[in-house]
């Protein structure tokens, strides 16, 4: 349900922006590399402007993406070692816990 409310509020929304925008912005531009000469054409780079748009927002994306990876790095090892502790704790206890024995017969 609420997968389907976030689609509703979030994603049809954002969509229609960015359709919008692509209509939009459909003329070709050119995208110089070389500040020096600008009409150098190796490094010139030509597509419509959405093209453009739409490359910079999946690079900031991936770079954002990246950059909470390896925030996050700290926070993984500390619970990669936790849950090895763990485990460690929890072989010690059960290789040196009493040992469970047959059961009493009552009335025998």
């Amino acid at each position: 349900m609420i997968r389907k409310a976030f689609n509703v509020v979030i994603l049809i929304p954002l969509a229609i922006i960015l359709i919008v925008l692509s209509v939009a912005n459909r003329q070709t531009v050119a995208m110089a590399l070389n500040p020096f000469r600008p009409d150098d054409s190796l490094l010139r780079l030509e597509a419509p402007f959405f093209v453009f748009l739409f490359g910079a927002l999946i690079a900031g994306m991936i770079l954002g993406s990246l950059v909470t990876w390896f925030a996050q790095g700290k926070h993984r090892r500390r619970a990669r070692v936790l849950r090895d502790e763990s485990l460690k704790w929890q072989q010690q206890a059960s290789a040196t816990g009493p040992k469970p024995s047959a059961p009493r017969q009552i009335g025998a």
